[in-house]
C-alpha cells in the first residue's frame, strides 16, 4: 500500500475538524469531575463597629471592612437625610468608603475637616462605593456628617445648543 493524496487529506481534515470542535467547545462550562466540590458562595463580610452613628436610621447603616477599607453601607439610603459618624475607639480608619446605590441617592456631601460633595450618576442599580479622599478627614477630626439627597442645581448637567 501506499499513501497518497487521499491519506494527507484525510488527515487534514481530521486535524481540522478536531481544531474547530476544541475551538468550538470554549463557551462550555469547565465539567465537574466527581472528586471535585462544588464551590460554596463568597461568605457575606464581617459587620464591624468603628463608628458611632446618630441620626435617622442609623442602625440600618452597616460597617465592614473591605481589604483595608471601611465601608459604610448607605446602599438602603433614599430621598434625603443626614448622620453623624464619631469614631468609637478615638481613631479614624486610614480609607473610609461609603456604599450607595445610584437612582436612589443624587449626590452625597461628607463634611469633616474639609467638605466634598460627590455626585452620583443615576444609571445603574447596583449599588457602588465611592471612596473619601485623603485630607478630608484627619486623625484629629472630632466627627463626620454624611448628607445625602437629590442632585443641586450646580451639579445637574445642562443641554449644550
Amino acid at each position: 500500500m501506499r499513501s497518497g493524496p487521499r491519506s494527507s487529506v484525510a488527515v487534514r481534515a481530521t486535524v481540522l475538524a478536531l481544531t474547530l470542535a476544541a475551538a468550538g467547545c470554549g463557551h462550555l462550562p469547565a465539567p465537574r469531575w466527581p472528586w471535585q466540590r462544588a464551590s460554596a458562595p463568597a461568605p457575606a463580610p464581617a459587620v464591624a463597629h468603628v463608628f458611632d452613628i446618630s441620626g435617622a436610621g442609623a442602625v440600618s447603616f452597616p460597617q465592614y471592612w473591605k481589604r483595608n477599607t471601611l465601608v459604610v453601607d448607605l446602599s438602603s439610603a433614599s430621598g434625603s437625610g443626614s448622620i453623624t459618624l464619631r469614631p468609637s475607639a478615638g481613631n479614624w480608619p486610614i480609607r473610609l468608603a461609603f456604599r450607595v446605590t445610584p437612582g436612589a441617592i443624587g449626590q452625597l456631601e461628607v463634611h469633616a475637616d474639609e467638605r466634598t460633595t460627590l455626585p452620583i450618576t443615576p444609571s445603574g442599580g447596583k449599588p457602588i462605593d465611592l471612596e473619601i479622599a485623603l485630607g478630608v478627614y484627619t486623625a484629629y477630626s472630632a466627627e463626620m456628617t454624611v448628607t445625602w439627597g437629590p442632585t443641586t442645581a450646580a451639579y445637574q448637567s445642562t443641554p449644550t445648543r
